[in-house]
This record gives structure tokens, C-alpha cells and sequence, in this order.
């Protein structure tokens, strides 16, 4: 490992745990500035398997309310419910990803795609913070089924990469009638199956093209992610509560454009 493979990997898994979780598209700004800082990784498996950090990192800071709710699954009926309802939502996107994760990263992992979605991102999410829209629901425990069904179909608009696959999930969940605070965190919950799925399914797909330069790269990558997703999930919850999705939005649009023009300028 070279220090400028090595500098190349800390910054896109900087990226990615700083990213991971807000609604801003990681695998899209990893893609972004993987392309203009000429990082290139076997089937694009560097910028998934990193994601191990940031699932590690919501798992650490969720680790007692996990807890909670396995010791209470035994006898508390809503802790199965609620169980069987993160499940439910994570179902549309093992279908999806088992059957075509392939055909997606083949032909949808473009810059140009990942621009063009990051600005019409952060136009749905200005709409959406700017909408009345009626609140139902304030915990992730009253979710209904049917509900949390539909947030996992939402969450399949992620695949295609610059959307996000949190901020699919958090705008999904707050049209089907759930507040910020709750959306968001249904949306850490789905991240834990969804992003361990996509980890196991990429593992077996591509460990056979890997180097021990690319499995070196990937363990850096991974510490790193870990430590930026921590700092990310500890403060997100608060701040959306408080202040919406309106620099979130903002950041997905200049970035987009700011990424439009440097394809037109430096290819």
C-alpha cells in the first residue's frame, strides 16, 4: 500500500461515515470523489465493505436500547411488533439487491447519475421540510405494518446511488405519517439489517478479486468510518429534531451541481 492509496482510502471513508446516515447519498459522494481523485476499487466493493464502520458505529451507540429490546421480545408483544416490523422493511430491499445488485452497479454507478440524483434530492427534501404534512405517529414503536412496508419499498429508490438511502427511508416514513425524530430514527434501525445485508451480499460476490492491497485498504477504511459515523449518529437525531433537513437538502444540490461542472470541465 502506497501513502497516496493509503490518503485516498482515509478520505473516502471520512466521507462515507460522515455521510452514511444523513440524507446526502454516501455511496454518491464516495463515487464523486472516488472519480475525481482517481480511486478505483473491483466492482466498486471498497466503498460497500467500509460501510462495516458505520454499521459497527450505530450498533455501539444503539448497543442498550438493542439490548432492551431483545430481552423484551420474549414478552412484550409491541417489542415484537416492532421487531418484525424493521424486518418487513428491510424485506423489498434483500429482494432487489439479491436479484440485481449487479445490473446496478453495473450500469447506475456514473458520476453523472450520482449528480443528477443529489440535486433532484435536495429538491424533494426542501419540499418536504417546507410541507405541512400530518404527523400520526411520534415513536417507531407505533408504526404499523402496512406502514413499515412501504418505508422499505422507499428505501429501495436508494439502490440507485446519490439518492440516500436514509434520506429514501426518512421521507418515506414521514409521508406515511411519522415526525423527523422518529423517521430518522426508524431509518437508523433499517440501516443495521440493510447495510449488513449489502456488506455480506458484496463479501461473497468479490472476495475472490481482492488483493491484500485492497483488503489493507478496506481495514483502514474501515477504523476510519467507524470513527466518523460514531460523531455523525450521536449529534444527527438532535439536529433534525431542531432544525429540519434544509442544509442537507442545500449541501445535496451544490454538491451536485459543483460535481456537474467539474465532469464538464475536467472529464
Amino acid at each position: 500500500m502506497d501513502p497516496a492509496s493509503i490518503g485516498k482510502a482515509v478520505l473516502l471513508a471520512l466521507v462515507e461515515g460522515a455521510t452514511e446516515f444523513i440524507p446526502v447519498s454516501s455511496t454518491g459522494h464516495q463515487l464523486l470523489v472516488g472519480h475525481f481523485i482517481g480511486f478505483h476499487s473491483p466492482n466498486n466493493t471498497f466503498e460497500v465493505l467500509i460501510q462495516l464502520g458505520a454499521i459497527l458505529a450505530i450498533l455501539l451507540v444503539y448497543f442498550r436500547r438493542l439490548l432492551a429490546i431483545a430481552t423484551a421480545v420474549p414478552s412484550d408483544p409491541r417489542a415484537r411488533r416492532f421487531v418484525l416490523g424493521i424486518l418487513v422493511a428491510f424485506l423489498p430491499a434483500a429482494i432487489i439487491g439479491g436479484l440485481f445488485s449487479k445490473l446496478i452497479k453495473a450500469y447506475l454507478f456514473n458520476p453523472w447519475i450520482v449528480c443528477a440524483t443529489l440535486v433532484a434530492g435536495g429538491l424533494v427534501l426542501l419540499v418536504i421540510d417546507d410541507t405541512d404534512l400530518e404527523v400520526k405517529k411520534k415513536d417507531v414503536y407505533d408504526f404499523t405494518l402496512p406502514m413499515d412496508l412501504k418505508i422499505g419499498i422507499f428505501q429501495c429508490l436508494a439502490m440507485i446511488p446519490g439518492v440516500s438511502r436514509s434520506g429514501a427511508t426518512i421521507v418515506g416514513a414521514m409521508l406515511m405519517g411519522a415526525d423527523k425524530r422518529s423517521a430518522t430514527e426508524f431509518s437508523f434501525y433499517l440501516a443495521m439489517p440493510t447495510m449488513a445485508g449489502a456488506f455480506a451480499k458484496d463479501l461473497l460476490d468479490n472476495y475472490k478479486y481482492l488483493s491484500s492491497n485492497d483488503v489493507g485498504l478496506i481495514v483502514i477504511g474501515f477504523v476510519v468510518s467507524f470513527v466518523s459515523a460514531l460523531f455523525v449518529v450521536r449529534v444527527l437525531l438532535d439536529y433534525v429534531s431542531r432544525h429540519g433537513f434544509w442544509l442537507f437538502a442545500w449541501w445535496r444540490i451544490i454538491v451536485g451541481a459543483l460535481g456537474f461542472a467539474g465532469l464538464i470541465i475536467l472529464g
